[in-house]
């Protein structure tokens, strides 16, 4: 009994992987996967305040 209750978890942890795997890859979800892909190069706003005033240092 406990073998075919691991089958069925096992089972399912599979279909909800399955499922979030096509929800992150489909066609609705393209430009939001664009948007975070660009923002670890994305600059904060007072990063760029500082550069525009001229560092000293640089």
């Amino acid at each position: 009994m406990l073998a075919v209750i691991n089958g069925l978890v096992t089972g399912l942890a599979m279909l909800t992987f399955a499922g979030i795997v096509w929800w992150a890859w489909s066609a609705r979800r393209a430009e939001a996967n664009r948007q975070a892909a660009q923002l670890p190069f994305a600059l904060p706003e007072e990063y760029q305040n500082d550069k525009n005033a001229g560092d000293p240092h640089e």
